[in-house]
């Protein structure tokens, strides 16, 4: 293996593949693109981020350090099929809901280094949270590749393979809640007489300003009552909030999300 800069692979080359690619400090790794046969999404990718792609993937795996498959947990069994025909030792990492490592160690060459990395979609904008897992046998620099690789889509914590699976309804799904929360809310605005620019700039700096809030590691019930004043306004709103149980309800829907990604 390359002792300088790191060789790296990516099997896909969709929106993930691409946030990742942007990322990467090309001082650190040469990046080889290839997918499974869009010519049109390749070219793409060369123009926008200057890395080499290639029309036959297999042919560049001997060369490789590091394989990104980013492509859907479908695709994976034949690519893994493939790849164990091959593979020398290197780390191989999957983007891949539900796609974890022992099902990668199960498909590879016994000894194979796996990883599973569970970004969100804020990672184009590099404000992703990402969870990721090792497998049994990824050693301490083959772990400072991956945080290298992820390091450029936002911030990211190491945790267990179980821990993945009931993480993501949070870190990946819970998004979407948030934006749903800011339809609604922007849609309020609107109905005040603002444009529908001013309602979007109004709610998504609201909403903004208020993570920021949580990143001062001060409790969320503090946060909450450094806001409403008892008797007042905000407080009869947050009641309406109690009466009809947001809490049951956001935990009923990350329930709903992890019992879906088990099936």
């Amino acid at each position: 293996m390359s002792m300088n800069k790191k060789q790296v692979l990516f099997i896909g080359a969709g929106r993930m593949a691409q946030a990742l690619i942007k990322g990467l400090d090309k001082n650190e790794f040469d990046i080889v693109v290839g997918n499974s046969g869009n010519e049109g999404r390749l070219r793409e990718v060369k123009e926008a981020f200057d890395v080499e792609t290639t029309n036959d993937w297999s042919n560049e795996i001997r060369k490789m350090d590091i394989i990104i498959l980013a492509m859907p947990p479908a695709s994976h069994d034949d690519i893994l099929a493939k790849l164990s025909e091959t593979i020398r030792e290197q780390v191989i990492i999957t983007v891949a809901a539900g796609i974890d490592p022992t099902h990668l160690e199960s498909k590879l060459p016994k000894g194979t280094p796996v990883a599973w990395v569970m970004p969100n979609t804020a990672a184009k904008l590099g404000k992703s949270m990402t969870l990721y897992a090792l497998g049994q046998h990824v050693n301490q620099e083959q772990q400072e590749w991956i945080e290298k690789l992820i390091c450029g889509i936002g911030e990211f914590e190491k945790v267990t393979e179980r821990q993945i699976h009931e993480l993501t309804a949070v870190t990946a799904s819970a998004p979407a809640f948030i934006y749903r929360l800011a339809e609604a809310l922007e849609q309020i605005t609107i109905e005040s007489g603002v444009s529908e620019a001013q309602a979007r700039k109004l709610v998504a700096n609201m909403i903004a300003g208020s993570a920021e809030m949580l990143k001062t590691n001060v409790a969320p019930a503090e946060l909450v009552d450094a806001v409403a004043t008892p008797g007042g306004s905000t407080a009869a709103g947050l009641e309406v909030l109690d009466i009809n149980h947001l809490d049951h309800l956001m935990i009923d829907a990350i329930e709903a999300c992890r019992q879906k990604a088990m099936v």
